[in-house]
């Protein structure tokens, strides 16, 4: 099976998955990068995907939809357009065509019923975790947020991780202020910059290097905690006080 990054609007990535002749897409916000490559390549459309209800991963479902009836998957807890099968933690979607089995797993924070689909250690996890970074809370709780990278970070190492905003960057230097000292970090970042120079994407990363160097991965460690103590103004007493305090300075920086 092939992954395919779209991009789309301006820091977007639509996933498909390509099997045969078959495709399945992953929050397609913008249905037309979506035509464009099924009509370019010859594909037939077997699924849609969708992680939570924002406009930018839902807008060109009705269009594709339109073109072709196909099942959507979507989070039970969230409003989806066009949605024909409502998943939660622990569903395992089979899809004719496609060998992978997902399974699903609850991630809120970003939104009140995000979820993620992994399988074949393929994770698609929306906006909620990002290369150095996570999601918004727009509508859970940092205490949700935390638990839901957790959860993620708990899956294997080889595990890649294919996220749905090109951030990397910018979530670098966040995490850079964060602990200066990381050489993984220095590393990743060398690396990650040499990419965008040549107008290429930083998804998918492996789980496994991420812990090393996303802060938000990285609420226990020493120099996480005594950086955020400093931004807070006190002391913080659990990993999630560390994980509310990084995720506020983090929208202001």
């Amino acid at each position: 099976m092939q992954i395919i990054p779209l991009p789309a609007f301006r820091d977007n990535y639509i996933w498909l998955l390509r099997q045969d002749r078959l495709a399945v897409v992953v929050d397609p916000g913008d249905a037309a990068p979506v035509r464009r490559y099924l009509a370019e390549q010859g594909l037939s459309l077997a699924a849609i995907l969708v992680t939570h209800h924002h406009p930018d991963h839902t807008g060109g479902i009705a269009e594709l939809l339109a073109d072709a009836p196909v099942p959507v998957f979507g989070p039970a807890r969230e409003n989806i357009p066009g949605c024909t099968q409502a998943v939660q933690e622990g569903d395992v979607l089979q899809i004719s065509g496609i060998d992978t089995e997902f399974r699903v797993l609850d991630v809120p924070g970003h939104t009140a019923g995000h979820v993620a689909y992994y399988g074949g250690k393929l994770l698609f996890c929306g906006d909620t975790l990002f290369a150095a970074g996570c999601g918004r809370i727009f509508e859970g709780t940092p205490a949700q947020l935390h638990a839901s990278l957790e959860k993620l970070a708990a899956l294997p190492a080889d595990t890649q991780v294919y996220c749905t905003h090109e951030y990397t960057l910018s979530n670098l230097a966040f995490a850079a202020a964060v602990e200066p000292g990381n050489a993984d970090l220095a590393e990743r970042s060398a690396r990650c910059q040499a990419l965008r120079a040549a107008d290429r994407p930083t998804v998918p990363f492996a789980l496994g290097a991420e812990r090393l160097s996303n802060p938000f991965l990285r609420v226990t460690e020493a120099p996480v905690i005594a950086r955020a103590e400093v931004e807070a103004g006190g002391p913080l007493n659990s990993p999630v006080e560390v994980f509310a305090a990084l995720r506020e300075w983090k929208n202001r920086f």
